[in-house]
């Protein structure tokens, strides 16, 4: 039957490299400068790296959003994939039955299989549906049964996730794009990987400190920071003070702002600079450049500073918003440590979480100069952090060239 045999790959966290990292991990990959399987620190690295990103939405009908980027999102698995020369066998179908049968033979030539359904229509992830938005992420898909009507995923849990099959077909069939798209991977070029470290270490450089492939400079890298920092001080447009002076609003932005940078978006709380210098020790010794271990202690540095942040965010001890915390942490832990098994108490945090918004419109606890203050407590934390980035990314520059 199409279940993957003794699976057990369950220890990525971020959706990109943790679907490769397990992947490859299950199908026997090891990699060349340890004889272990590839870490996920590494295809960070190699995809792109680290970098940051600010970006505010505001959309009718739904509350504002502050999002924030802390690794290259330029086409990172593409960039893994070609860095690192892995074979790749693409399927696609437009029909349901032939994008079952797809899946159905893959697992049985014994491939841990990408794809990238939609996250909303998988019941494990407690997102509501919604007609004009989808949540596409990789996931591994390790089992597909259709007797017994159940499908078997690893995704971002310590723990397999299992859906029922038409659950799993319907998300593999929503985006029109991609529609019952399927990865399978082969075993990577060994004599790839210096390069492709290289390419990876590049990229940091480069955006965190020149212009973005595409966007606007002020929203990547060293200026983002200083621009978030200046959005936090200023009264002008754009600004935190003027856009989401008090109530739901900014609520609403503090919230985004925490899980975007936290473990709830599956990064660690240091931002995966933590990460990051894993990945630097590792490509110290791959490359025999000894400077970089120097370098790898500067970006643990950096993640200390982005604790930091994350904390001054919604503080532990502020009305609502110590709450608000404790129910984001609590749902992420949940799923994190057991999966779906308490699915009823990650919806409830999630009820809660709209209420504690319903309860803002109208009785936010924080006063005008207690608000202010909050926006100066993570102004200082965001300045401490451009200065540990600068700092970090000039000696990876240096210690590069």
């Amino acid at each position: 039957m199409p279940t993957l045999p003794n699976y057990s790959q369950f220890e990525g966290r971020y959706w990109d490299t943790a679907a490769i990292r397990n992947a490859l991990d299950y199908q026997g990959v090891k990699a060349p400068h340890t004889g272990q399987p590839y870490s996920e620190a590494m295809l960070l690295g190699v995809s792109g790296g680290v970098t940051f990103g600010y970006f505010t939405f505001h959309y009718k009908g739904y509350d504002p959003l502050v999002n924030l980027l802390t690794r290259n999102t330029f086409d990172p698995m593409e960039r893994i994939y070609d860095r690192l020369k892995l074979p790749r066998d693409l399927r696609r179908s437009t029909s349901d039955k032939k994008g079952r049968q797809n899946l159905i033979d893959a697992l049985e030539e014994g491939y841990a299989v990408i794809a990238n359904p939609d996250g909303s229509l998988l019941p494990y992830n407690a997102i509501p549906y919604d007609e004009y938005n989808w949540h596409t992420m990789p996931l591994v898909i390790y089992g597909y049964e259709p007797d017994l009507g159940e499908a078997c995923i690893s995704d971002r849990s310590r723990v397999g996730l299992t859906v029922t099959t038409d659950e799993l077909d319907a998300a593999r069939a929503r985006v029109k794009k991609d529609r019952h798209g399927l990865t399978l991977l082969g075993a990577p070029d060994d004599s790839a990987l210096a390069g492709a470290i290289r390419a990876g270490i590049g990229d940091t450089v480069q955006l965190m400190t020149e212009k973005p492939p595409k966007g606007s400079a002020r929203n990547f890298g060293l200026k983002a920071l200083q621009h978030w920092a200046d959005m936090l001080q200023k009264t002008t447009k754009g600004s935190w003070a003027r856009e989401y002076a008090t109530g739901r609003p900014l609520l609403a932005v503090l919230i985004s702002s925490y899980t975007f940078l936290g473990p709830s978006f599956g990064k660690t709380i240091g931002a995966e600079r933590d990460v990051y210098a894993d990945f630097l020790n590792e490509a110290a010794a791959a490359l025999d450049v000894e400077a970089l271990t120097d370098v790898a202690r500067l970006y643990r540095e950096s993640a200390a500073a982005w604790e930091a942040l994350l904390n001054s965010l919604l503080p532990k001890d502020a009305p609502m918003l110590g709450e608000t915390r404790e129910l984001i942490d609590r749902k992420t832990a949940l799923f994190i440590e057991s999966g779906a098994e308490h699915l009823d108490e990650i919806s409830a945090c999630n009820q809660r979480l709209e209420a504690l918004k319903a309860e803002a419109e109208s009785g936010f606890p924080l006063s005008a100069e207690d608000i202010a203050d909050l926006r100066a407590s993570i102004r200082g934390r965001v300045l401490e952090v451009r200065d540990a980035e600068e700092a970090a990314v000039l000696a990876l520059k240096a210690a590069a060239s």
